[in-house]
């Protein structure tokens, strides 16, 4: 591992799964929010390396913040980690410019591995389906 640690944000309106993406991302800095304002508010001011987003927020979507960021961050990688299974949603998550997308519940070793490979190859990275 890198002497930096890596920021990773997660925008996820429930608290067990903000607990569980801390649990199994442990050796990156996880910072997390629950509404698309706030994930803002943290894009403006805060470095991250990596976004895992979910589809559904309380005050808008996570196809819009992906939308928003790649706006203003072309290259920081973004996964969509979502209970949304169909595959119209993810091939919008892609199309919005995300370079992954999971579904929930994902397997923890498949959400390792995906992130893992986000933060080293960037935006040249992989598309996967889980």
């Amino acid at each position: 591992m890198s002497l930096t640690t890596k920021r990773v944000l997660c925008v996820e309106d429930h608290a067990d799964t903000c607990e569980l993406l801390r649990c199994l991302l442990s050796e990156y800095q996880v910072l997390t929010v629950s509404t698309l304002a706030e994930a803002l508010q943290v894009t403006q001011s805060e470095p991250v390396d990596l976004y895992v987003l979910d589809c559904c927020l309380p005050d808008g979507t996570g196809l819009e913040l992906c939308q928003r960021v790649r706006a203003s961050d072309p290259h920081t990688p973004i996964l969509f980690c979502s209970a949304d299974a169909r595959e119209a949603a993810r091939q919008q998550g892609l199309a919005a410019g995300a370079q992954a997308y999971l579904t929930k519940p994902c397997d923890p070793e498949a959400l390792r591995q995906t992130v893992e490979q986000l933060l080293k190859g960037g935006e040249q990275s992989l598309t996967v389906a889980g």
